[in-house]
C-alpha cells in the first residue's frame, strides 16, 4: 500500500524552510511577495488588453522597466506601483499591514 505524502504548502514551508521568523523562511517569503506583485501586474495587464509598451507609455516608464517587475529582475518602488495602477490600470493602489 502506497503510503499519504500530500501536504499542505504551509507544512512544505516549514519542513524545507523552517518557521516563520527564521532567516530562510523570512527570505522565502519576501521573494513571495515580490514575485507576487509583478504576476498581479502581468495578470492585471493582459486582463486589460494592454501590451508592456502600451502600460508603459500609459505611466511614464519604458516597456523594459514593465517587463523586469513582471519577470521579478527589478523591484518596484511604491510610487512607481501607484502609476502602474493609477495611470496604467484606472485603478486604485491599497496597501495593508498585517500583524
Amino acid at each position: 500500500m502506497k503510503k499519504n505524502n500530500i501536504k499542505t504548502l504551509e507544512q512544505f514551508k516549514e519542513l524545507h524552510y523552517g518557521k516563520r521568523g527564521t532567516t530562510k523562511r523570512e527570505k522565502l517569503e519576501a521573494g513571495y511577495e515580490t514575485f507576487k506583485i509583478g504576476a498581479l501586474i502581468h495578470d492585471a495587464r493582459i486582463e486589460r488588453g494592454l501590451t508592456q509598451n502600451e502600460l508603459a507609455e500609459k505611466c511614464g516608464t519604458t516597456k523594459s522597466y514593465i517587463s523586469k517587475i513582471e519577470n521579478n529582475i527589478k523591484e518596484v518602488r511604491i510610487s512607481t506601483l501607484q502609476k502602474i495602477v493609477e495611470l496604467g490600470f484606472g485603478g486604485q493602489l491599497q496597501l495593508s499591514i498585517r500583524f
